[in-house]
């Protein structure tokens, strides 16, 4: 790689480092083309050559964010708990290691409550959100195995799923904040009755 193509891949993750930031403190509607350039040091003019408008960034960020929380549960040889375990370890693992990864469950919590987005981030945000749709039937073969608590398998999902949301936004607000072990997130699905 140049060091031109270097620089360039560098101002570009400047560029949304900065709108990440300004986007979870201000908002979308607030955050102004001018904020992002003066928090990325560099002109409205440079930042326009990288991104055509703050919807075409903010819409790359709403990518960003889709790519990462992409989860596959088609483990044939895996048991569900392994699943949500390796899920949980690898998403707190990612807030641990990467400050911005917190900041990006967000940034996806409150695009979900803005209706001036286009209908390709909208597209994108719902299959975002299908998440704990496609762990309803994951949850149910657990329970069939005993490896999960018996219970409504969609309430199961939004506690577990939930509960990394919420403790993802409270360490971006609160960097500071130790990442919880995952395995507390886990023993909200995990049967622990011994039968």
């Amino acid at each position: 790689m140049s060091i031109r193509h270097e620089q360039k891949e560098q101002r570009r993750a400047l560029i949304l480092q900065s709108a990440l930031d300004l986007f979870i403190r201000k908002g979308y509607g607030e955050t102004k083309v001018a904020d992002i350039a003066k928090a990325a040091d560099m002109s409205m003019g440079l930042l326009f050559h990288y991104f055509d408008s703050k919807e075409k960034l903010y819409e790359e960020l709403i990518r960003i964010g889709c790519e990462r929380l992409k989860m596959d549960f088609n483990f044939m040889n895996e048991s569900p708990l392994a699943i949500f375990t390796a899920a949980a370890e690898d998403l707190f693992d990612m807030i641990r290691t990467n400050p911005s990864a917190a900041k990006m469950f967000v940034l996806m919590e409150n695009a979900q409550h803005l209706d001036s987005l286009s209908e390709d981030l909208k597209e994108m945000l719902t299959e975002a959100d299908k998440l704990i749709k496609k762990s309803i039937s994951l949850i149910e073969k657990g329970q069939l195995l005993g490896e999960i608590k018996q219970g409504n398998a969609e309430a199961l999902a939004v506690a577990f799923w939930c509960s990394i949301q919420g403790i993802a936004q409270y360490i971006a607000l609160h960097p500071e904040t130790p990442c919880p072990n995952s395995m507390w997130v886990i023993s909200i699905l995990e049967n622990r009755e011994v039968e």
